[in-house]
């Protein structure tokens, strides 16, 4: 029959064998994979140690930070640190080794170093920095050209931020009656969930934009908070994202000391919401004073140039007017020898016309005369032929030429009652009415 021991001295000889070995609390360094807050005040842990691969543990186990000294351990750490324990962060603790043979290995945690934690996370920020210089993505942003004038925005944040709601009222209350668009995304913006959630509306963004949206830029946006609570924002996978994104994104994330990775890789990065605020409507108000000193300085400009040139037309002027004035002398005086040579032709040659007229008028009246003597003449013998010619002449006393409508009446046949007659007679006429015919 084989020799054996109990499993209780078994176990017995391995808690006495931890117990010689770590008599006293040891530091060590491990990754927090699990974080439990129990009701009873105790934080349950789970610490392990990564192997070769991402998802392959070389070593694991069960911690704790009992009620007693929690409260001591974790003020000290965010004192330190600025931040909260929590998964995927590595620590360096100081824990007490305990076995039990019922339970098991243990470990109580009595204290955390927070400065091997800074130094942590340092490094892995470091590391990220690294990782993105070399793929070329820490100017990839910076190089998208932003409109001078941005106006249409695309936020990301979450809406009951307190620095949202001050973005807002200094960006749309700018006192200057500048109008701007904005539309809200809204996203996680403190937490391990805090990556993906920006990550996801980056890409909603992006699908507006395919569908027809216009933005000038993207603005991140978060106001104030702790410094671990900003931790999210050196993330690689969102530093990606954000240095890819096909839009200037400009970042304010509230934190007036530290500079995050995603303030390094996007097109421009201010401290706080309100800053960045004041930067957009700045970049209007300094347009706005451009303009206005650019007007002010064309009108002096064109001032200046049409008050040279009313002095040099006043000038012109003055010369061309005591020119003129000669000039006009010199031509007055030449028009008023030419009107006196006119008028001397003038008198000369009506004159010579007036005696030209009296001679021709002396023979007019000297041809007319005779003319007329010979013509009267000839009317006298035309006169004396016609009245011996004239029937009238020759009628006989009593006698009358007898006319109806001038035209003489041959026979008592051609009348009828009622006719008017024309009675021609040696010294006169006389008109008559026929009453009655007799044949």
């Amino acid at each position: 029959m084989q020799e054996y021991i109990t499993l209780t001295r078994l176990l017995q000889g391995i808690r006495g064998a931890v117990a010689d070995n770590f008599p006293v609390p040891v530091w060590v360094r491990a990754e927090i994979h699990e974080l439990k807050m129990h009701n009873n005040g105790h934080c349950y842990l789970e610490l392990v140690e990564k192997g070769s691969g991402r998802d392959l543990f070389s070593a694991k186990v069960q911690a704790v930070i009992w009620r007693s000294r929690r409260s001591l351990v974790e003020a000290a750490f965010y004192q330190g640190t600025g931040r909260r324990l929590e998964v995927g962060m590595t620590v360096l603790v100081l824990v007490r080794v305990q076995y039990s043979e019922v339970y098991g290995m243990s470990l109580s945690i009595e204290d955390i170093d927070p400065a091997f934690t800074l130094g942590e996370v340092e490094l892995a920020r470091q590391r990220t920095l690294e990782r993105l210089r070399k793929e070329g993505m820490l100017d990839m942003n910076s190089t998208l050209p932003l409109p001078r004038l941005p106006r249409r925005f695309a936020l990301i944040t979450s809406e009951t931020a307190a620095g949202y709601g001050d973005f807002m009222h200094h960006l749309y209350d700018n006192g200057y009656g500048f109008k701007f668009y904005t539309r809200l995304y809204q996203a996680p913006m403190q937490g391990p969930t805090a990556p993906g959630g920006i990550i996801a509306a980056l890409d909603a963004v992006m699908a507006d934009v395919e569908a027809g949206e216009v933005y000038d830029a993207v603005l991140l946006l978060r106001g104030g908070g702790a410094v671990a609570d900003l931790v999210c924002f050196d993330d690689y996978d969102l530093a990606v994202n954000i240095a890819q994104f096909p839009l200037p994104v400009m970042v304010a994330v509230g934190h007036e000391r530290d500079t995050h990775i995603c303030d390094m890789v996007a097109a421009r990065s201010v401290k706080t919401p309100t800053a960045l605020a004041d930067l957009i409507v700045n970049a209007f108000v300094e347009e706005d004073a451009s303009l206005t000193a650019l007007s002010d300085r064309l009108r002096s400009s064109v001032t200046l140039r049409l008050d040279g040139m009313r002095q040099r037309l006043e000038q012109t002027a003055r010369r061309l007017g005591s020119g003129t004035e000669m000039r006009c002398r010199l031509e007055r005086n030449r028009m008023d020898m030419l009107l006196m040579r006119m008028r001397k032709g003038v008198t000369l040659r009506s004159g010579n016309e007036l005696n030209a007229l009296n001679i021709l008028w002396m023979r007019i009246r000297s041809g007319t005369a005779l003319r007329l003597k010979a013509e009267s003449g000839k009317l006298d013998m035309l006169e004396l032929r016609v009245r011996k010619g004239d029937p009238v002449a020759m009628l006989r006393p009593g006698s009358a030429y007898v006319l109806r409508d001038r035209r003489p009446v041959e026979s008592a046949a051609d009348l009828t009652p009622g006719d008017r007659l024309d009675l021609l007679l040696r010294d006169g006429t006389a008109r008559c009415l026929v009453e009655s015919v007799n044949h």
